[in-house]
């Protein structure tokens, strides 16, 4: 049996893989199912991100941004080990050298997800709203513009189709709503779904094909047999409700993930980094393509009639309150790029909001644990959980049965900071 902890997008497409590669799979998870952080986010399937968060210029940006109570990006003061040595891990990594291996790195495994994604939405087994209109990088000044015409050159250099297009063509694109803005990037190769119906669609698949889910139980140990020096294995899952017997096991836990792999003896450095989101529904003069508003970090993404809304990078460990400066950042940008669509303070219960798993290069987990020979982990996605969900899922299964690799992912080994 394959023992997945995580019910996330990563730890369900996982399922979703071994499952058809015929396991038995057990999901494991402390909440119930749907309360992670895959359901509220912007929705984007985005190879277009193929730059990591750990980049030249950011370091220096975010300590600008630190100082504004509104700002896109945060990191909530407090004495950490973990969160030195992840700041110094990322500070190193802030690098043109980082940022030139990891493009190919990501790029290989974002289109990988997004094929994967297209056969999801055509093969009968899920639900959800699938749209491939592209993805629009919105700018508003002079310093935004010439950035964004490095990016899609950057881009277009990786195979990444980016068009640089003037404030006018991005209005005829938008037939609805007026978008006051000096000029944008689209990538026509982005796409974007309603991950509610992608998360619900999928538990209740893997729960008609008799993957057993346990969600509401928090993991609090694991057995095991055998010696680092011999190939320990890891035999049983051990849970608020008892012990389950495993024979390989996957750690998807998203930000919880560094408590579990120091449970196994695994060191991992991560940090949630927190995001908020909130729907308007039945939009009159709806957005019809996906974008990001650059200068605010806020993302508009149209979900049928509706219109969600997202952003913020707070570094705030696992603390899972709302900040509603942060909220009222994200509706004061929306103002100003889309200033016919009447946007006001949501109410705090109506706000979510999800911690999303980051780590110090900007490049995810992806592989089986030197320590232990039956463990693979698969955490770190930062902000493009729900856009690699497919393709991380189908590594794992791979990773599992000895299957050879659909890419090359040492890029993402799990021990490239020792």
């Amino acid at each position: 049996m394959i023992g997945i902890i995580g019910g996330g997008i990563i730890g369900l497409c996982s399922a979703y893989y071994l499952q058809k590669a015929g396991y038995q799979v057990t999901i494991f998870d402390q909440n119930l199912l749907g309360d992670g952080c895959s359901t509220g986010n912007a929705g984007m399937i985005v190879p277009s991100h193929i730059v990591p968060l750990a980049q030249p210029g950011m370091i220096a940006k975010g300590m600008r941004w630190m100082l504004n109570s509104t700002s896109p990006f945060y990191v909530k003061p407090r004495l950490s080990a973990d969160l030195m040595r992840w700041g110094w891990l990322f500070y190193r990594h802030a690098t043109p050298e980082h940022v030139a291996r990891a493009i190919p790195q990501l790029r290989d495994l974002s289109l990988l997800s997004k094929r994967l994604y297209q056969d999801l939405a055509a093969n009968g087994d899920l639900a959800f709203e699938w749209q491939e209109r592209g993805l629009l990088m919105l700018y508003k000044t002079i310093a935004a513009e010439h950035d964004m015409a490095e990016e899609a050159d950057v881009a277009n250099r990786a195979g990444i189709d980016a068009q640089v297009l003037t404030g006018q063509q991005i209005q005829d694109m938008e037939p609805h709503t007026r978008v006051d803005v000096r000029g944008g990037v689209l990538y026509p190769g982005d796409a974007h779904l309603n991950p509610n119906e992608l998360i619900g669609s999928l538990v209740a698949y893997l729960r008609g094909v008799g993957v057993t889910i346990l969600d509401g139980q928090a993991v609090t140990g694991f057995g095991k047999t055998g010696s680092r020096k011999t190939g320990s294995l890891i035999t049983s899952v051990q849970t608020s409700a008892g012990a389950y017997d495993v024979d390989e096991l996957v750690v998807a836990g998203g930000v919880w993930s560094p408590e579990l792999a120091r449970l196994l003896g695994i060191s991992l450095s991560l940090q949630g980094g927190k995001g908020y989101s909130f729907m308007l529904r039945n939009v009159m003069g709806n957005v019809q393509i996906p974008a990001i508003m650059l200068e605010a970090r806020a993302t508009a993404t149209p979900m049928g009639h509706d219109l969600r809304f997202a952003g913020t990078l707070e570094v705030a460990g696992t603390d899972l309150t709302v900040n509603m400066n942060r909220v009222r950042g994200i509706v004061q940008s929306i103002n100003k790029y889309y200033p016919d669509i009447q946007v006001g303070i949501p109410a705090v219960d109506t706000v979510w909001r999800g911690l999303r798993p980051c780590s110090p290069d900007g490049l995810p987990y992806i592989g089986r644990s030197e320590r232990h020979d039956n463990v693979v982990l698969a955490t770190g996605h930062g902000m493009m959980g729900l856009s690699l969900g497919p393709a991380t899922g189908k590594l794992v299964s791979e990773l599992i049965g000895g299957a050879t690799s659909s890419m090359d992912i040492s890029g993402f080994r799990l021990n490239r900071f020792a």
